[in-house]
């Protein structure tokens, strides 16, 4: 049997299982994601990723992104900033300036080098679409969320208790209003004006960190006047800085990259 080279990475704790396709094709993605990402009897991760050359010329590179239990994802804010580490390190590109084709469109990512060494990413993660930013009440515990989209749907939730992710997330993901499902955050104000969140990531559950959740959490607390147009955004696994400028409308990412190991399987 045949064996595939793969790379692990995180972005803030967001894992996922890396493959660049162009030389190592993967047959029944949705499979591979399922079966790799298995914490007990596979690589474990939060879903596959995989990066291929960009079938457009307006994109460098593109990336499509499996979710652990097999559906696919329109974009992942963590994972574009690790493909820009990933692309630029392993020698696949000399540029600092990456347009990378998603299901969501076509992102640009910003690095930032010291001595050669990717140590952050800046994704201009485009417009916030907010049309449907109609509030509801989810629970009456909960109270009001505000539905914000970053190319996918995120339903953000001001508490006092992010903890209750775990047992609300699942819950509010299939929620009657979502058909499509979506991902849930539940974010709190901290007495030094950073917003502490905690996320429930459609078709994932519980991650350590989302990168459109963040972007989707800022928003939704510029539009309820709880922040202003930058915003530290502190998740599980670590802090991702977002910004929403006002001069071009767009959110802009930033964050960290890492390697955490490389290997087969089969």
């Amino acid at each position: 049997m045949s064996k595939t080279p793969f790379t692990k990475m995180h972005g803030c704790g967001n894992d996922y299982i890396y493959i660049n396709v162009s030389q190592h094709p993967v047959d029944d993605p949705v499979q591979a994601a399922i079966r790799w990402s298995d914490r007990h009897k596979g690589i474990g991760s939060d879903g596959l990723v995989l990066i291929d050359k960009s079938p457009i010329p307006e994109a460098d590179f593109s990336m499509r992104i499996f979710n652990a239990d097999g559906s696919e994802a329109m974009m992942c804010g963590n994972a574009s900033r690790c493909i820009g580490k990933y692309l630029f390190e392993r020698g696949l590109t000399r540029k600092t300036e990456i347009r990378l084709l998603t299901l969501s469109g076509i992102k640009i990512l910003q690095l930032h080098l010291e001595d050669g060494v990717v140590k952050s990413v800046t994704v201009d993660m485009g417009e916030p679409i907010l049309e449907d930013t109609t509030q509801f009440v989810a629970s009456r515990d909960m109270g009001c969320g505000t539905f914000v989209s970053m190319g996918n749907p995120h339903y953000v939730i001001f508490t006092d208790d992010v903890d209750q992710v775990g047992e609300s997330g699942h819950s509010l993901e299939q929620y009657p209003a979502f058909p499509q499902r979506c991902n849930i955050e539940f974010a709190h104000i901290t007495a030094d004006g950073s917003i502490r969140t905690r996320v429930w990531e459609r078709g994932s559950g519980i991650t350590q960190a989302c990168g459109t959740g963040a972007c989707a959490t800022a928003v939704a607390a510029f539009l309820t006047h709880r922040a202003g147009r930058k915003a530290d955004i502190m998740m599980d696994g670590g802090e991702l800085n977002i910004e929403w400028r006002e001069s071009d409308n767009h959110v802009y990412m930033t964050g960290p990259a890492e390697f955490v190991f490389d290997g087969e399987i089969e």
